[in-house]
């Protein structure tokens, strides 16, 4: 079947940003695969790309942006059959990374020409989709300042990383699963589908995401002078191996908190109540993946 490629932009990077993205695909695509560029103005416009994709034959959707912009597609095509492609132009790029697509965008390009694809599971958080990380507490409680912030970029996620890290604090989960229930005081929750959240930064480096499970990761309450030796572990894929962190797997997950609070879907904030479902989906995404993806 001949392949017939949407490439979807978010205008949120910025007019000559999109510009340059978008010359960039037409010189480097190769001309014998069919491929149109849409960009992505407001949510109604959104809701007639998805029709587009669903109704004219699309066999690839391809978000170009940052991870709400990928989860918004993926979301938009799951059980479809459609395969995803992603060209990552965000701070984080979890799934991307864990996709082994690469952050060069010529190179990325080439990639998706080549067309490699395999299937992973998604989870979804109260019938949210996500495809990397979801969870509560102080990962959560970042996600929701920046996406409030005025400054985009990694630079501006790490500046209010390092100023709440002092002043956030930990709170108390009640966690149901496997028929087990477990109580815990916790700085953060994190429901891995993939190990990371983005920019290699692998919280849960043992979940894979063609398994059918989450790896749940459980930060204790710690001083703040055990942070960077914390840090070190999460960029060696050595999280797991840490005496500040507690693991389980599960493919269905309850977490209940004392109140209302923010939750995260691949970086996305979010209101939700005081419990919380994941839920994983087993092999329900066809993606486009690097050359070193190594399928289960």
């Amino acid at each position: 079947m001949p392949r017939k490629i949407l490439f979807i932009v978010n205008p949120n990077a910025g007019k000559k940003i999109s510009d340059q993205i978008i010359k960039t695909i037409r010189r480097e695509f190769p001309a014998n695969i069919y491929f149109q560029i849409v960009i992505w103005k407001n949510k109604a416009h959104f809701n007639e790309i998805t029709a587009l994709l669903k109704t004219q034959g699309y066999t690839d959707a391809v978000a170009v942006g940052g991870d709400g912009t990928v989860n918004r597609v993926a979301s938009a095509i799951l059980g479809t059959g459609i395969n995803l492609g992603i060209v990552p132009m965000g701070s984080g790029n979890g799934l991307a990374r864990s996709l082994t697509l690469s952050m060069n965008i010529e190179e990325v390009i080439k990639q998706i020409a080549v067309g490699k694809t395999t299937v992973i599971d998604n989870g979804t958080i109260n019938g949210t989709p996500f495809f990397c990380t979801s969870g509560v507490g102080f990962d959560a409680h970042i996600g929701n300042l920046f996406a409030l912030s005025q400054k985009r970029g990694l630079s501006s996620y790490i500046k209010i990383t390092l100023r709440e890290i002092f002043k956030y604090r930990a709170k108390n989960y009640i966690l149901k699963f496997n028929n087990t229930e477990i109580k815990r005081k916790a700085f953060l929750i994190t429901v891995a589908n993939a190990g990371q959240y983005g920019n290699d930064f692998y919280i849960a480096p043992q979940a894979n995401m063609q398994d059918g499970i989450f790896h749940v990761s459980i930060l204790k309450p710690f001083n703040p002078i055990f942070v960077f030796g914390l840090m070190l572990k999460v960029l060696s894929k050595n999280a797991h191996k840490s005496r500040l962190i507690e693991t389980y797997t599960a493919s269905k997950i309850s977490i209940t908190r004392e109140f209302k609070d923010t939750v995260h879907f691949d970086g996305e904030p979010a209101m939700e109540d005081t419990e919380v479902v994941f839920e994983c989906k087993p092999k329900s995404l066809n993606v486009i993946v690097g050359e070193n993806f190594k399928a289960l």
